[in-house]
């Protein structure tokens, strides 16, 4: 009889995956899970500091999470969400027009992240078009960042590791410099600056303004280019810039919505709000696929007309508004809001910057240690003094990545740099372990 193993391998094709690689490190089979723990079909337990893709918000196989979704199960499992609703989805609306940034009033449900990005460009697109405005038409991105893998999300990322192959069949978007506090292109240092880098998109503001519908960006965290912190006041800068130059901006919190980087939503560190808003990942808790694109009055109202004028956003996914998804996403208000997770994540992510610098103080191939809420990444490099990154054929985070497997934990490396974004109620003696088993694999890879 094959092993689980061997059947997957017969015929299931991984995502973000050199399958070739199975071949001597067949895929871990997870038999179950709680809390921050994955277990094997052997047995093994698996430390998930990486929240299974940062999705899985407030643990695996939550109590009040699992029976919300068991209550609702009994009572309605889907329907169409065009001309039909449901209690679920208009009281999750409700409860998130309490924490959404301010003006943000309007909810477009969609059934995965790069949706919701789509659903965002579309909305820009037919805004200004339907204002007046048919010539903004284009859309501004920041480089290095990741909106999601389908052709118009993957138009507005700049990392080549997942769009470049696909250039002939993508949009003609303008790609700004992003910030990069480790490699300053100004020749500034962390926290020592004054935003000098706004000048890159000053310069494509300028040039570019009159034909640009949207600009989005991943606010203060860059997920995908390694956990790329940048300041606040970036931010502040770019919200100004859209302002003047009559450019909505798209915040795509899909990754940094919900406490991620210690407020709700990373937009808050700055005091912005955007033009519409994506969220998903840990909306549901991990549970389930959904998203939703959250936009303000002024916007929703541009499509508000009588029928065949051809001013309805004519924008669907079939399982939109999927009611087992609301009851999870619900649960999750209820716990964040009942339960003082951001105020014990807070306390627990000063801990843990105190703990990993004090753990890998000296080491001689860490680059920088960047840290916002709970998100803390640890960026090895080949020389830190001149800031030369690894040969890409060594493999350096994915030697890291197996290792930590053999160590019970599941380290996800992006490229070279090793980084935690746990459950938010992760547990203080499980970040403790999860110190020691980063260590232990870091230490086999890179000895000191």
């Amino acid at each position: 009889m094959p092993t689980w193993e061997e059947r997957d391998l017969a015929h299931i094709w991984h995502p973000a995956t050199q399958m070739k690689d199975h071949e001597s490190h067949p895929p871990v089979i997870v038999d179950h899970a709680q809390g921050v723990w994955l277990y094997d079909a052997k047995g093994k337990a698996y430390l998930d500091i990486v929240s299974s893709w940062w999705a899985n918000l407030l643990g695996h196989c939550n109590a009040e999470i699992n029976a919300a979704v068991k209550e609702q199960l009994d009572k309605l499992e889907h329907v169409i969400f065009a001309g039909f609703s449901h209690e679920p989805a208009i009281r999750l609306v409700e409860a998130l027009l309490a924490v959404v940034p301010k003006g943000l009033t309007r909810f477009h449900f969609n059934d995965n992240g790069s949706s919701s990005v789509e659903a965002a460009l579309k909305m820009s697109f037919q805004y200004h078009l339907q204002s007046g405005h048919a010539e903004k038409k284009r859309f501004m991105c920041l480089g290095e960042g990741y909106h999601g893998e389908t052709i118009g999300a993957l138009s507005v990322g700049s990392m080549d590791l997942y769009a470049k192959m696909y250039q002939p069949m993508m949009m003609d978007n303008i790609h700004i410099p992003a910030p990069d506090c480790y490699r300053c292109p100004c020749g500034k240092s962390r926290g020592q600056c004054s935003c000098e880098c706004i000048r890159f998109a000053e310069r494509e503001f300028e040039e570019h303004a009159a034909e640009t519908a949207a600009l989005i960006v991943e606010p203060i965290l860059q997920g995908a280019a390694g956990m790329r912190i940048y300041p606040a006041e970036y931010l502040r800068r770019l919200r100004e810039l859209c302002n003047k130059h009559r450019v909505l901006l798209i915040c795509d919190e899909i990754a940094t919505g919900f406490g991620r980087t210690g407020k709700m939503f990373a937009s808050e560190h700055a005091g912005i709000s955007p033009d519409i808003l994506c969220i998903s990942k840990g909306l549901t808790g991990g549970y389930l696929p959904m998203s939703i694109a959250v936009t303000t009055e002024e916007i929703y109202r541009t499509f508000y007309a009588d029928y065949g004028t051809g001013r309805a956003f004519v924008h669907s996914h079939t399982y939109a508004g999927n009611p087992l998804a609301c009851a999870a996403a619900l649960a999750v208000q209820h716990i964040l809001k009942e339960n003082r997770i951001l105020e014990t994540a807070a306390e627990n992510a000063r801990w843990l910057t105190r703990e990993l610098q004090q753990a890998f103080a000296g080491h001689q191939n860490l680059g920088e240690m960047r840290h916002i809420g709970l998100v803390h990444a640890l960026e090895f490099v080949d020389d830190p003094a001149s800031k030369r990154p690894f040969d890409a054929a060594r493999r350096i985070g994915y030697k890291i990545y197996r290792q930590g497997l053999a160590n019970g934990i599941v380290l996800r490396p992006i490229g070279d740099t090793i980084y935690f974004n746990p459950p938010l109620n992760i547990k203080r003696e499980e970040l403790a372990a999860a110190i020691e088993r980063t260590m232990a694999a870091v230490s086999a890879v890179l000895p000191r």
